[in-house]
C-alpha cells in the first residue's frame, strides 16, 4: 500500500492495553504483571511507550487490571508521553470495552491503539510513522500494523488476515491459512467505535464490522515482529534483540 508523510496527521493520543491476565507468561505472572516482563534488559510496555514518545505521542492512555498497582507504580515517573490510567480493577472490560472506557480520554481524532506486549524490530523507517502516514480517514477505520507469519518470531498460528494489493484485509476463515498476523499496533478512528456492544468485547468484533464495511486495512510491517507470549519466548525475542544490535 503506497504511503505519502503527512508529519502534521500523526496522531498525538495513544491507548495501550495492559489489562490482560497474561496466563500463559507463567511463571512471570504470578508476580509480575506481564507488561512489566523485561526482555532485552527493558519492561514490554517501556518498548512501547517509548516508541510512541519517539513518534510524538503526547498522551497515552493505560487501563490496567491484573496487578494494576505494580504497572501504575512502575509509570509513575514518565513523563513522555504523559500517562493516564484507565481502571478496569473492577471489571475486566476486554480488548473492544477497555477502550470504550477510555475514548473520553483519547478526543475525536484517530488514535494510536498498542498491546503493552508486542515488541518488534523496526526497519529504515519507524513502523508508527509509516502507520501514521498511510492512514487515510476518509476511506479506513482502522489500520492495523501486520507481520509476515513466515518471518515472525515465536509464532506459529495460522495468521490473522489475508491483505488485498490496496491493503483492504479479509479475515482468516476458519480453516484457512493466511499471510499476516495482526502485531499488536494499530490506528483507529473514532467512528469504528459508533454503536459499540456494551460491556466487555473483542476489538475483533469491530474489525469484522470494518471489514464487511470495506474500512478495514493492513500496513506490512518492516523489520522483525516477536510475539512474546511465554517464558520461552521471552528467550527467543532477547536472542533477536541482541542479533539486531550486534
Amino acid at each position: 500500500m503506497a504511503t505519502q508523510d503527512r508529519a502534521d496527521a500523526v496522531p498525538h493520543r495513544a491507548m495501550v492495553l495492559a489489562a490482560g491476565l497474561g496466563t500463559r507468561m507463567r511463571p512471570f505472572n504470578g508476580e509480575i504483571p506481564k507488561p512489566l516482563v523485561q526482555v532485552g534488559g527493558k519492561p514490554l510496555i517501556d518498548h512501547v511507550l517509548d516508541r510512541l514518545a519517539a513518534a510524538g505521542v503526547e498522551r497515552a492512555v493505560v487501563n490496567v487490571h491484573h496487578l494494576a498497582d505494580q504497572i501504575e507504580q512502575h509509570l509513575e515517573g514518565r513523563s513522555r508521553p504523559r500517562i493516564v490510567i484507565s481502571d478496569e480493577r473492577r471489571e475486566l472490560l476486554g480488548t473492544g470495552g477497555g477502550v470504550v472506557k477510555a475514548l473520553p480520554e483519547l478526543g475525536g481524532a484517530p488514535f494510536f491503539l498498542v498491546n503493552s506486549d508486542t515488541i518488534w524490530i523496526d526497519g529504515v523507517k519507524p513502523n508508527l510513522t509509516r502507520l501514521a502516514a498511510a492512514f487515510a480517514a476518509e476511506r479506513m477505520d482502522a489500520l492495523l500494523l501486520l507481520a509476515p507469519t513466515a518471518t515472525s518470531i515465536g509464532y506459529s498460528g495460522r495468521g490473522d488476515f489475508a491483505m488485498s494489493p490496496e491493503g483492504r484485509l479479509t479475515r482468516r476463515g476458519e480453516r484457512a491459512v493466511v499471510p499476516f498476523v495482526y502485531a499488536g499496533a494499530a490506528i483507529l478512528a473514532p467512528a469504528l467505535f459508533a454503536g459499540p456492544p456494551s460491556g466487555a468485547f473483542a476489538l475483533t468484533t469491530l474489525f469484522d464490522r470494518a471489514a464487511e464495511a470495506g474500512r478495514l486495512y493492513g500496513l506490512r510491517l518492516e523489520g522483525v515482529w516477536m510475539h512474546v507470549g511465554t517464558p520461552e519466548a521471552v528467550v527467543a525475542a532477547e536472542a533477536a534483540i541482541f542479533v539486531s544490535a550486534a
